[in-house]
């Protein structure tokens, strides 16, 4: 249960930035005067596909909490065998950063009016975004290779279907992307532009934070971090 404690950690984590971004952690009862209490008030409503968005990552995010906690049970039955991390995981993860780093360099050339290197981020995003599926076919490859095959084990089991989950909510994302993309060259940097171009990197961010989780739990991070902030806190 400890790795389902460490992913439902990191989402409260979030979701309290998120509050205190959006003002809703504040206290208006507590205020003195009506131009004091309208001064919290944000500067402009969220957008319905922003909002829309939110609701996703939150369902997505319930999904995999459900699946952690069914793989932190399940690992406890005398049938359970690790399975080995292929190398080429780190590989992936450095790709599936860049491209999320890639996606916050094309909102921070949006914000400021710069076309071409809006441009350049957003097909840098698209690549590495592409090498990460392709490396994680690749892992897929060495595993069965070395006798690590679906349904073979149930740990195997886990595997595939986390990774698989996750690489086809990133296909989906290469979708808009592409769509982003293709837009950016057809109509001019405006706040018509700038959603979508945000809502990708919202998405890049989430899929990059929820592979990070899931690397932790394979790799038994996650574990020693929680016995590390037990210690800390006794």
């Amino acid at each position: 249960m400890g790795s389902i404690l460490f992913f439902l950690s990191i989402l409260a984590i979030i979701a309290t930035w998120w509050l205190s971004r959006q003002g809703l952690a504040s206290k208006p009862w507590l205020e003195q005067g009506e131009a004091a209490v309208l001064t919290n008030l944000p500067a402009r409503p969220a957008a319905p596909a922003t909002i829309g968005l939110r609701v996703f990552l939150a369902v997505v995010g319930s999904f995999f909490a459900l699946f952690i906690s069914a793989y932190s049970m399940r690992m406890q039955l005398p049938d359970w065998r690790t399975l080995p991390l292929p190398p080429i995981l780190w590989l992936n993860t450095a790709m599936l950063a860049l491209s999320s780093i890639a996606l916050h360099g094309a909102t921070v050339a949006i914000r400021r009016s710069e076309r071409t290197e809006l441009k350049i981020s957003l097909i840098g995003a698209g690549v590495a975004a592409l090498a990460f599926l392709s490396g994680q076919l690749v892992a897929w490859q060495q595993l069965a290779g070395e006798g690590y095959r679906l349904t073979a084990n149930p740990a195997n089991d886990f595997f595939y279907v986390l990774t698989g989950a996750h690489g086809l909510h990133l296909l989906g994302g290469l979708v808009a992307l592409a769509r982003t993309t293709e837009k950016a060259w057809r109509v001019p940097v405006t706040e018509r532009l700038r959603l979508p171009v945000e809502l990708c990197a919202t998405y890049w961010h989430f899929l990059l934070l929820l592979w990070l989780v899931l690397l932790s739990i394979w790799t038994g991070w996650a574990g020693e971090i929680i016995d590390i902030c037990r210690q800390l806190l006794t």
